[in-house]
This record gives structure tokens, C-alpha cells and sequence, in this order.
């Protein structure tokens, strides 16, 4: 198998389906590590891997269907199959361009996806994992997700979850003189620690496990009263605040009942993936948690106001999608009149080199030669036209019966191993 002749197979689960305890289990410690486990199996030529606080989903090319979804269940053990949604070669690509254009996002049209997918495709094509086959799948999600945004109005409003969670916050509280805590300050407790700023919070406390990266935030906020502290400092800081933006993306709880017993009325909310909040905190009369699936009342007056835009980004994704299709299809009928050619060539040369070696002691000179050669390769080509054209037709029109036949032909071998695209093709063809 080659790169660019095998199948894409997809495995996701996200907040469309599954819990927010089902993401957390699908979740790796590390995303790149992840792809890089999933390159070195024996059957996957390339891998990508997306995890957010929302989703997981994971991407393999290996010759066959079949082998992808059989190499992807195991990345997801701890997950309940309901919750588990496999994708063949075609979704994949489809939802690949919906993701990065914010129409699977939990906010609608969100920009922090597209940096994700981004990042996530960078470091992916750093060690190796990303072929031809998601070189064009990511870069055409990416040049989506980018139009997306720039000729739709479907990134206006609230356009992250962390600016989505203080809209939350600011529905339930008054946030003009308050005391706002972030803990962690990666991008969405970065996007929260600003949109706080621009609510009006008089004072802005942000917390993370690194003291310098919780300073860049604080110095890159326009509000005189900002603070940076460690998580150490936690004990300290909670009960000065009145509301809290909890997003660090540890393994294990950072706030438990211990530290937040003694804080007052505070509100809380938790939008970390695994979660940071302890599940006994609710028990506590004075705090009130919220979590990623409370922001779906922020998310739904989002999405009324960019309805009209989300259908100007599905038609977008829906062209660009039969592009993609049309650029794959291109490439694979290219592969199989190579294929063709290929063998045609070495049928010329054979019978050729034969000719030619009975003519030698005819005194047949160099010219002559020359000539018979090009008698030869003008009849391959002339011969190979009409099928050459049929080929590329039988491609456009989705006909991969009669490619499969065509290699069949010039090389018996496929009989029984048609390149995984064919079968893939064929496969869908047989359970329709």
C-alpha cells in the first residue's frame, strides 16, 4: 500500500452525543504522543489526532476500512459504544470541514476550533503522520474553517467557550466591582480572563500551575486591579472571588469541598476537560457549579443569531466538500491509469526488445530502429486513449465497478486485492 491509495476511517466523541465524563475518558494525557501511537501501528500509513474539552475524535489511512475502525476502537476503550460514532472515508472528510468551520462546536461558529485543528494538524505533520491523503483533507478543513469566518458572519457574538462562560456568569451575576478568579491560563482561560475585563470586573485574579504564563495573561489584560498566582495560592485567592472560570486541563480535581467550603456565595464555573471542580462541591449550600452543558442556554440565543450564517457556511462546506471528492477522485483515476500504463509499457517492451532482436541480423541500423520504437509507443498511446478517458469519466461519475475491472485487466493480481480506494468504494456500493 501506498499513502495515497488507502481509505481514511474516523472515530469521534463529542458533546453531540456523549457526556462530558464519556470525553474525558476518550481523551489521551497527551495529543501528539497519541498520534504518533497510532502511526507506528503496523496497518496506518497516516494519523491525525483533535482532542479539545469537548471532543475527541482521531483519524488513521490504512489499506482497508475494515483495519481503520479495527485499529481506532482501541484508542477509545472506556467509552460506551453509544456514545463512540466511526466514520467511513467520507464522513470523515465531511465532518473534518464542519469541525474547523464551527458548525460541530458546542458554540456555534466558535474561533477557538480552527486554531485547534490548526495546532493539532502542525503537530501531526512534525513527526511524520500526515500524507498526502490528510495533507489534503486538514489544509482543505483549514481553508474552510478560515473562509468560514471572513466571508460569513457566523463568528459573531459569543465565539468560545471561555467568553461563553462569563456571558454564563454574567447572566447570574453582577459582574460591575467583582472579584473574578481564572484558574489556568491557557487559551480559554486566556479568552475568559479578557472578556471579565470587558464585563467590568474590578479585579481580575488569575491562577496557574506556571506563575510566569499566569503573569502574560494578567500584563496582557487592560484592568488596573489584575493579579497573577500560583495554584498554590488558591486557598488564599478563592475566597476573595465572587465568581470563578475554572480551565487548567489537569488530571485530578483542583477544586474540592476543602477549599471551597469557607468562601461564601460563589459561583462556579467549570468548563475543564477532565473536569477541575470535585462532584462533592455541589453539595455545598453557598456555591453554585456550572458546567460545559449549562452553557448551552448562552449557546442557543448564539446560534438563533447565526442561524442565517450557519446556512451560508453549510452550503460553503458542501461545495468545498465535492471539490475535496472531486480532487481524490482526480488523483486516484490518475493512480489507476498509471497502473495501466504501467503495464502497458512493459508489454511494449517485452514484445519490442523481441521484434528488435529478430531484426539485428537483417542489418537493421539505427534509424530503423527508431522508427519501429516509435511505431511502438504511438500504438500504446493511441490504444491506451479511449480508455484513459473512460477511466477518468468512470471517476467522476463515482463508476468504481469499472475501474475495478480496468485493473483487473491489466493486472490479474487485483482480483482479489483491489487498491483499498476501489474496495472502499465497491464496499459502499454493496451496502447500498
Amino acid at each position: 500500500m501506498t499513502p495515497s491509495t488507502g481509505v481514511i476511517s474516523g472515530i469521534r466523541v463529542s458533546h453531540d452525543r456523549a457526556s462530558l465524563d464519556d470525553v474525558a475518558a476518550a481523551c489521551h494525557t497527551d495529543q501528539q504522543n497519541t498520534v504518533a501511537r497510532l502511526a507506528e501501528e503496523p496497518e496506518v500509513s497516516e494519523a491525525f489526532v483533535l482532542q479539545t474539552c469537548n471532543r475527541f475524535e482521531a483519524y488513521v489511512v490504512t489499506d482497508a476500512p475494515a483495519t481503520g475502525r479495527t485499529v481506532l476502537a482501541d484508542f477509545v476503550p472506556d467509552v460506551t459504544g453509544s456514545a463512540v460514532i466511526e466514520m467511513s472515508h467520507e464522513e470523515s472528510l465531511r465532518h473534518l470541514l464542519r469541525v474547523a468551520a464551527g458548525l460541530e462546536s458546542l458554540v456555534l461558529g466558535e474561533d477557538q476550533i480552527i486554531g485547534q485543528v490548526r495546532d493539532a494538524y502542525t503537530s501531526a505533520r512534525a513527526i511524520g503522520a500526515v500524507g498526502p491523503m490528510l495533507e489534503e483533507a486538514l489544509t482543505k478543513a483549514i481553508h474552510v474553517g478560515e473562509r468560514a469566518r471572513t466571508e460569513t458572519a457566523i463568528n459573531e457574538g459569543v465565539v468560545s467557550v471561555g467568553s461563553a462562560a462569563v456571558t454564563l456568569v454574567s447572566d447570574h451575576s453582577e459582574l460591575a466591582g467583582a472579584t473574578a478568579l481564572v484558574i489556568g491560563a491557557g487559551e480559554m482561560g486566556t479568552i475568559a480572563a479578557h472578556a471579565f475585563a470587558e464585563a467590568g470586573v474590578e479585579t481580575l485574579i488569575v491562577a496557574n500551575r506556571s506563575i510566569e504564563r499566569a503573569e502574560e495573561v494578567a500584563e496582557a489584560v487592560y484592568l488596573p486591579d489584575t493579579r497573577a498566582v500560583g495554584l498554590d495560592a488558591l486557598p488564599a485567592s478563592l475566597p476573595r472571588a465572587d465568581v470563578v472560570i475554572t480551565a487548567t486541563g489537569r488530571d485530578g480535581h483542583v477544586l474540592d469541598a476543602d477549599l471551597l467550603d469557607d468562601c461564601g456565595e460563589t459561583l462556579v464555573v467549570d468548563i475543564a476537560q477532565p473536569r477541575d471542580v470535585s462532584p462533592a462541591v455541589s453539595a455545598l449550600d453557598d456555591i453554585i457549579v456550572h458546567d460545559m452543558q449549562a452553557l448551552e442556554s448562552v449557546t442557543d440565543e448564539t446560534r438563533e443569531r447565526r442561524r442565517a450564517a450557519a446556512q451560508a457556511v453549510e452550503a460553503m462546506v458542501d461545495r468545498e466538500f465535492e471539490n475535496l471528492l472531486e480532487q481524490y477522485k482526480r488523483k486516484r483515476a490518475d493512480e489507476v491509469i498509471a497502473e495501466m500504463y504501467a503495464g502497458a509499457e512493459q508489454v511494449k517492451e517485452r514484445e519490442l526488445q523481441t521484434a528488435l532482436s529478430r531484426l539485428e541480423s537483417e542489418n537493421f541500423d539505427e534509424e530503423q530502429r527508431a522508427i519501429v520504437e516509435s511505431l511502438a509507443d504511438a500504438l500504446v498511446s493511441q490504444l491506451l486513449a479511449p480508455p484513459t478517458k473512460s477511466l477518468r469519466d468512470a471517476a467522476a461519475n463515482d463508476d468504481w465497478t469499472t475501474i475495478n475491472t480496468a485493473l483487473q485487466l491489466f493486472d490479474p493480481e487485483f482480483r482479489d486485492d483491489p487498491p483499498a480506494f476501489v474496495a472502499e468504494h465497491l464496499e459502499s456500493t454493496a451496502d447500498d
